[in-house]
């Protein structure tokens, strides 16, 4: 399928008045950016009437379907009733949901409290864990990315998403959050975890007093879908419960049941028990501005000043968001990207067996990267990733890339209703794509 010539006509003028009114630094998909008018299912169409199978779901925020009724009905009732209150007064959605969150949390004693990002639940997070513990030190992982906020950019370890050095944090790195790369990637499991624990337990030598938090991705979203060993951070908070230092686990987008084997990343290092702080975004609301925070209460209650959420807890949002909670766990969406999941990430990784320019197709459930280097040195090809992207488009599939500094990591996250049919789609889509785009790439290596 052909995406259609977009340098002229709508999608063009659309495009300049994008440039000419918002930040140079707000990118755009494709050298030809699409409009996305709608979708249903699995499925959106471009403003040229394009269809296009969607392996992204609006950054891993479409968790269940596009267009679903019961999302749907759920926010047109609650528009006909009332679509805003604030934290001021009683909200019975904000109540209904905070206690299935609550409950699915695996946190004791939880308190739950909504934002309208994962960037605010993850500055939050911090406020809480450096108000409890007196302290501005964090630690955080080498590559991690946890939102664009002033905070949140202060503990990011990815250059690509951190514009300034300025920080109200003191942050210090720890060593883990990537398997196959960097000075540990040559051990066993059992080895890279023994050496990330001694790690943090040198860096915490380096902290002066005492060390609020550790925040951590289960698996590393805009850093390129990476992840340690399972039981990494159980290890690790063996170290951190003898410092007093709370664990705070970012599942902005590991949460609801994406990964298959887990509702929730942290369960993978569930040997300690359960982490002091979750947070929560993006696939709760299926596209409609939910974050949130879950805290024991001993913890969420340590502010001593008074808060309040003008949009965090909106009866609109908060009613779609329960019944997108709903029709996920009655359907059993998790065993759903387990199992197709399971059969996606074989059949990728079946397609990228002959190609010289993958380097790894890792990941868990619908929660799949695919690692693209320059054949000849071994280094990260962001140019090939951008070159299968748009491959991929013009054959009717949306994905995303990451993959820390470099972008080059091809991002794969359906929404978890994804069909058998729809994943051999993709992937066929896929194939056809790095294959395109890979000997494009490496002939324009050649001529020049």
């Amino acid at each position: 399928m052909s995406g259609g010539d977009v340098r002229s006509g709508p999608h063009a003028t659309l495009h300049a008045r994008h440039q000419a009114v918002l930040p140079d630094w707000l990118a755009v998909y494709y050298q030809r950016p699409i409009e996305i008018t709608h979708g249903e299912g699995r499925h959106v169409w471009d403003a040229e009437g394009n269809r296009y199978l969607d392996f992204f779901g609006g950054i891993l925020t479409t968790m269940t379907a596009h267009a679903l009724p019961e999302v749907t009905k759920a926010i047109s009732e609650q528009a006909g009733r009332i679509l805003h209150t604030s934290t001021l007064y009683l909200d019975r959605p904000m109540v209904d949901l905070a206690e299935r969150v609550a409950a699915l949390s695996g946190i004791p004693d939880a308190r739950v409290f909504f934002t309208t990002s994962g960037t605010e639940a993850n500055d939050t997070a911090l406020l809480l864990a450096t108000a409890y513990r007196r302290s501005n030190q964090i630690l955080a992982m080498r590559n991690s990315y946890h939102g664009r906020s002033f905070s949140a950019v202060g503990i990011t370890g990815n250059r690509g998403w951190s514009p300034t050095s300025l920080s109200p944090l003191q942050t210090l790195y720890v060593h883990g959050g990537v398997r196959t790369r960097g000075p540990f990637a040559g051990l066993s499991d059992g080895e890279f975890i023994k050496a990330c624990v001694a790690d943090l337990e040198d860096v915490l030598g380096q902290g002066y007093g005492n060390v609020a938090a550790l925040i951590a991705e289960p698996i590393q979203g805009v850093g390129g879908f990476t992840s340690p060993p399972d039981g990494l951070f159980a290890a690790f908070r063996e170290v951190l419960d003898r410092h007093g230092i709370l664990w705070i686990t970012d599942e902005v987008q590991t949460g609801w049941g994406r990964t298959g084997d887990h509702f929730w990343g942290w369960q993978a290092h569930d040997g300690s028990g359960p982490p002091d702080i979750l947070t929560f975004a993006k696939g709760i609301g299926n596209g409609m501005s939910i974050g949130g925070v879950v805290a024991r209460a001993e913890v969420m209650n340590c502010l001593g000043a008074n808060s309040i959420s003008t949009f965090g807890g909106s009866p609109i949002t908060m009613a779609a968001g329960l019944a997108n909670l709903n029709h996920l766990v009655e359907h059993d969406l998790q065993g759903n990207a387990r199992r197709v999941g399971g059969l996606l990430i074989e059949r990728l990784r079946a397609a990228c067996a002959g190609l010289d320019g993958v380097r790894e197709v890792r990941g868990r459930g619908l929660m799949i990267g695919i690692e693209l280097v320059d054949p000849g040195t071994g280094d990260p090809s962001p140019e090939g990733a951008s070159a299968v992207l748009e491959a991929a488009r013009e054959g009717g599939l949306l994905i995303g890339k990451g993959g820390g500094h470099n972008s080059s990591v091809l991002r794969i996250a359906p929404p978890l209703s994804l069909t058998v049919a729809e994943a051999e789609e993709g992937a066929e889509i896929l194939e056809a794509a790095l294959r395109t785009a890979l000997e494009t790439t490496r002939s324009g290596r050649s001529a020049s």
